[in-house]
């Protein structure tokens, strides 16, 4: 037990900026197991933006609680994932072999790619979240972010990592994940779909399961695996694809 709670504060010292006890480190051996806890991290962030729109919504109006939300999930992870998924706009968007799309990915600058991909996103996430009941969005919220992490966390699974060249945090976390990692994964990553108390509500996953594989796919052909950059792109998608499909089986169903 004792092991599981380091690897768990491993996992929220590495993917986001909340406060973690002194005894947690980038201990490789805990980097690697840590990716089984990034649903669950998800849980977090995604309840953070949750009671900054509920706290929000009794001072301001919806839209500026919504924009609050947004902000205080990426202040809370560091824009980790915006910043994989505009590394990944400029890297393919640029790039037209793997290496150097690998090396454009490592570059710390923030090219038009990134700009443009990272402007659509943001804005595709707030207006499909302004189009969701009120009432719900706490809950579709903290669902979305896990749902997407654990989407992103089934690369490790499934893909190889092909950073071969990077001695880093970001690989000791990208190693290939066991079947009891992922299994755990999928616990935390699924459990906030059944507080809606409707199981249609479990379609979702299709979408958000075949913008994942169609990634992977992907990052495959054009680099014959992934990155640390490629499950921050996978995450980001996938939470916007969680969003738009809520909306469409509202609608139709």
């Amino acid at each position: 037990m004792k092991q599981e709670i380091r690897i768990f504060f491993t996992a929220l010292m590495f993917f986001t900026r909340i406060p973690c006890p002194k005894w947690t480190d980038h201990s490789p051996s805990y980097l690697a197991k840590s990716p089984r806890y990034f649903p669950m991290v998800g849980i977090i962030v995604g309840s953070i933006g949750a009671l900054m729109y509920y706290g929000c919504c009794f001072i301001f109006p919806p839209s500026i609680g919504l924009l609050l939300s947004m902000v205080s999930t990426v202040l809370t992870t560091g824009a980790f994932h915006e910043d994989g998924f505009a590394d990944v706009c400029d890297g393919f968007g640029g790039g037209w072999t793997k290496e150097k799309i690998l090396i454009i990915m490592k570059d710390s600058r923030l090219g038009t790619y990134g700009v443009v991909g990272l402007v659509t996103i943001l804005s595709l996430k707030f207006t499909s979240l302004s189009a969701i009941n009120p009432k719900l969005l706490p809950l579709v919220l903290i669902s979305g972010h896990s749902i997407s992490r654990y989407a992103a966390t089934t690369l490790l699974y499934t893909h190889e990592y092909v950073r071969t060249d990077e001695q880093s945090k970001a690989g000791s976390a990208a190693q290939k994940l066991s079947t009891i990692s992922i299994i755990v994964a999928t616990i935390f990553g699924l459990a906030p779909l059944t507080l809606f108390f409707n199981y249609y509500v479990f379609l979702t996953l299709i979408p958000v399961f075949a913008m994942r594989w169609y990634l992977a796919n992907f990052f495959v052909k054009w680099i014959g695996g992934h990155t640390g950059d490629c499950a921050g792109a996978t995450q980001q998608l996938c939470e916007v694809t969680f969003y738009l499909s809520l909306l469409i089986l509202w609608k139709f169903i």
